[in-house]
């Protein structure tokens, strides 16, 4: 690649990034009903971690643990989520009502509307090389993450997989990237 070229590719790249973030986060703050931390808390309740601890919930959206406690204050006065008991006597489960649950498919499906909108104009030659170049940059993603994890640098913030369609990822085919990616290196299944 041409050295001139970089810096055009890198800018092009983070304004698509910013404006799909944006996209996105309209989409899911729409679709749950609540901003911040919410989407993500729903989604990863709905797709792998129901039943879990108030603090596995707070590393996996990146929040502090009394963010996390709010959070869960206002997604249960919302009736979107209900406490029980934990695994251990200190501890507090997190799962979702039904009400939670149909919020998180709402969300997994405004944003899946927000982002095929964009693939909409891109022929399907276009949507084969775009994914496989997706596929690498999150591989790559990761393995920065989890070097920058291994360094003991703090988390840009919650986990990758935190708003993910599992099922549209092929994860239970074995082609999630991340967690492929994820795999050997830390024996954790990618959701990091």
């Amino acid at each position: 690649m041409d050295p001139s070229t970089e810096p055009r590719l890198a800018n092009l790249l983070a304004v698509l990034a910013l404006g799909i973030s944006d996209r996105v986060r309209q989409a899911e703050e729409e679709a749950a009903g609540h901003g911040s931390a919410a989407p993500a808390a729903l989604v990863a309740l709905h797709e792998f971690l129901g039943g879990a601890s108030i603090d596995q919930l707070r590393q996996v959206v990146g929040l502090t643990p009394s963010g996390a406690v709010r959070l869960i204050d206002k997604l249960a006065g919302t009736g979107l989520v209900r406490r029980g008991p934990g695994r251990d006597g200190r501890s507090v489960a997190v799962t979702l009502t039904r009400r939670g649950d149909e919020a998180a498919r709402r969300i997994l499906a405004g944003r899946r509307r927000a982002i095929e909108a964009l693939l909409a104009g891109l022929s399907s030659d276009e949507q084969e090389a775009l994914t496989l170049v997706l596929e690498r940059l999150l591989q790559q993603l990761t393995a920065a993450r989890l070097a920058e994890r291994e360094e003991a640098k703090p988390p840009a913030s919650g986990w990758l997989c935190r708003l993910c369609d599992f099922s549209a990822c092929r994860r239970d085919l074995g082609e999630c990237p991340v967690a492929n990616a994820a795999q050997p290196t830390s024996g954790v299944v990618g959701t990091r």
